[in-house]
């Protein structure tokens, strides 16, 4: 196990990680996990365990609770649930019954498992009815979305993707909502690191729930937490435990309260500003590359693309790209009969790279995926540039 952990370490710290869902957490946020708050049971919430002993935990539980509320506005958080998709589950037992009918993206357009999968308990479960984008822009269709609505009359609206590169309108989806009475339910997994950080909207104001993830953008562990009002704090905590989880891992929310507490600093407002012109930087280079990007372009932390004009179907591409170091993720494309990529800039901005880094891979991609370079050649650049932009430089803070 000692050799793994050498290797992944070797593995991160010598490639480019492009996966638009993973990050570099702190140094803090990794002792924090691996600290003895990993020994302590504690099934319940602060003042209310089964179990003795949870008197230390439980400020740990209350300061992440309370640092969540103050960083995304909220009036109450649930930091217990162990990932986003407990989270989804969580709020989907809150307010749904089985069979109920849910609106959602659809996954062929970027839609999550949990947004109605026939693999997953939200397919199995719920009735859903999938709304698209526009097949010209590849933009979110609202027109669409409220005539679905009107037509399915939905117990509940969920807005939120694993590849949408823009912004999403959460208060047109909340005007969706109120039209038909229908709950609002954000999956904000993506976007709620640059929410965060101030560089997008956010969905807190408009959502009667937000659903979402602490790693990605936001640069904790990975884990997941509930945002909701006052008025349904108890139905996502009684859905959250004793409903969907037992035992809260205490390791895992004290690191998130250390991650809230970083993320609302000057700092990481400067970094998810960073994050978002890097992604922007990354869209036009690929594109000068001869890729098309979906939607023309991001808003955000990831973009898709179709490497096709190179040469290279996505399976391929992400086979070829991954034998020289560079690791992202394939997508469904909107209304195309192939996939395409999707990547991802948070990891290699916490590495301390900017535009022009960003400009130098996608000269990468460009090269390998046309086969300009052979193999050797350009896991040696990748190396080099890594090597130029470590994620824990001497140990010690990521840049």
């Amino acid at each position: 196990m000692a050799d793994i952990l050498a290797g992944e370490i070797e593995r991160q710290s010598t490639g480019l990680q492009l996966v638009a869902a993973e990050n570099f957490t702190s140094p803090a946020v990794l002792a924090v996990l691996g600290s003895p708050l990993a020994n302590k049971y504690a099934e319940g919430y602060p003042g209310a365990r089964h179990h003795g002993g949870c008197e230390i935990v439980d400020v740990a539980e209350r300061t992440a609770a309370a640092r969540a509320q103050r960083l995304f506005s909220a009036s109450h958080a649930n930091v217990q649930p162990h990932s986003g998709s407990s989270a989804v589950l969580a709020t989907y037992a809150a307010l749904l019954r089985p069979g109920d009918t849910v609106l959602a993206m659809g996954l062929p357009f970027g839609g999550h498992l949990t947004h109605g999968s026939p693999a997953n308990f939200s397919g199995r479960w719920f009735d859903f009815v999938g709304y698209g984008v526009d097949p010209d822009t590849g933009l979110l269709d609202y027109a669409q979305v409220l005539a679905l609505a009107r037509a399915r009359r939905p117990k509940a609206i969920v807005c939120g993707s694993i590849s949408y590169p823009r912004h999403i309108d959460y208060a047109a989806f909340r005007d969706i909502a109120d039209d038909v009475g229908a709950y609002l339910i954000a999956d904000a997994a993506h976007p709620i690191g640059l929410v965060a950080g101030d560089a997008a909207p956010s969905p807190v104001p408009y959502a009667d729930v937000v659903c979402a993830t602490t790693h990605k953008v936001l640069r904790g562990p990975r884990g997941g937490m509930v945002l909701c009002g006052t008025e349904l704090a108890e139905r996502i905590d009684r859905a959250v435990f004793p409903f969907a989880q037992g035992g809260a891992q205490m390791h895992a929310i004290a690191a998130k309260a250390v991650a809230f507490g970083e993320a609302a600093t000057p700092a990481f407002r400067g970094y998810a500003h960073q994050v978002v012109a890097n992604a922007r930087a990354l869209a036009k280079a690929l594109t000068a590359e001869g890729m098309v990007i979906t939607t023309g372009g991001t808003d955000t932390h990831l973009l898709t693309a179709d490497p096709t004009p190179l040469g290279s179907d996505a399976g391929t591409a992400r086979g070829r790209l991954a034998a020289v170091a560079i690791v992202l993720d394939t997508c469904a494309l909107p209304h195309g009969a192939t996939r395409g990529l999707r990547l991802g800039t948070a990891a290699v901005t916490t590495q301390g790279m900017r535009e022009p880094e960003m400009a130098l891979i996608a000269a990468l991609i460009g090269a390998v995926l046309r086969g300009e370079c052979d193999v050797r050649q350009a896991r040696a650049e990748v190396r080099e540039l890594a090597a130029a932009h470590p994620p824990y430089p001497g140990g010690g803070e990521p840049a």
